[in-house]
């Protein structure tokens, strides 16, 4: 079920003039049985809330907050995170990243996720939220070493669908790289016009206002877990899983962000004792 269109990679962020530049460093390292939050480093209006320990000392949970709320035209975000050997870490948002509507110039974001030998990352993020006639350059860069394991899931929801908005104007350049000890894994990247016809095609996003990829990767999916994954259902729109040689991929296109979220945190639910060796514990940031 393609969802995108092939596309240049976006560049690195970088403001444009009277725009906010933010940038968050964050390193978790595994101190004994404990994984903590080693540092972190903050440049404009980015931040971490405090290290949570919801599920015991060996995960650490972070809660990242952008405090303006918002992106305009001429921002640009940067996150840096670092798992250290054996440390798991969990990385979450209180809400929907707003983009909002453009006057000429293009925000951007650039994540880039280093997951060290033996370490889990968990990247769990609330949509992307882009208003009609937002401009947008957003980039995701996984690199794992041996050994060293993978969930994740982006959600993009293109214009303000509970008041009825569609994304008639604007665009979005997107794109997601996985790799193992420098080889590629994952590529994705996607060029989405708004108002553009092509979105109407079945082989794109057939009209569809949301749409989200999980991937897992780190541990063989096995065939039973396989046809778990299948027997979910969504909501509404659609979903769809495929098992690649090294990565598990899971889709969703259909115009609900609140539906991509449960279909993904179901297929999570089900992947993580696999992955991570511990039932799945639901963020509280998320029902708050």
């Amino acid at each position: 079920m393609p969802l995108s269109t092939l596309a240049a990679a976006p560049e690195a962020a970088r403001a444009a003039p009277g725009g906010w530049e933010a940038r968050l460093d964050l390193t978790f390292e595994r101190d004994d049985a404990r994984t903590v939050l080693a540092t972190r480093k903050h440049v404009g209006p980015l931040r971490v809330q405090k290290a949570l320990y919801p599920e015991g000392p060996e995960v650490c949970q972070a809660i990242i907050v952008h405090p303006p709320g918002g992106i305009v035209g001429g921002d640009s975000l940067s996150i840096g995170i670092d798992v250290g050997a054996l440390a798991h870490a969990q990385l979450t948002t209180p809400g929907a990243a707003k983009w909002y509507r453009s006057a000429g110039s293009r925000a951007g974001a650039v994540t880039t996720l280093r997951i060290h030998e033996g370490a889990l990352l968990e990247w769990l993020p609330q949509e992307t939220m882009l208003f009609d006639g937002a401009r947008a350059s957003i980039a995701l860069s996984v690199e794992l070493a041996r050994e060293s394991r993978y969930i994740g899931w982006d959600i993009t929801c293109l214009g303000r669908t509970a008041s009825g908005e569609r994304y008639a104007s604007g665009d979005l350049r997107q794109s997601t790289e996985i790799s193992r000890d420098g080889s590629l894994l994952f590529c994705e990247r996607a060029a989405i016009d708004g108002g553009s016809r092509l979105l109407q095609s079945g082989a794109i996003l057939k009209g569809a206002a949301v749409f989200g990829t999980l991937v897992a990767v780190g541990a063989p999916v096995t065939d039973e877990m396989l046809a778990g994954c299948r027997a979910v259902r969504c909501n509404t729109g659609e979903g769809a899983v495929t098992r690649l040689p090294e990565v598990f991929v899971a889709r969703y296109r259909g115009d609900s962000a609140s539906a991509a979220r449960t279909y993904f945190a179901t297929l999570w639910c089900l992947l993580r004792p696999h992955i991570a060796g511990r039932d799945a514990v639901t963020p509280r940031i998320w029902n708050t």
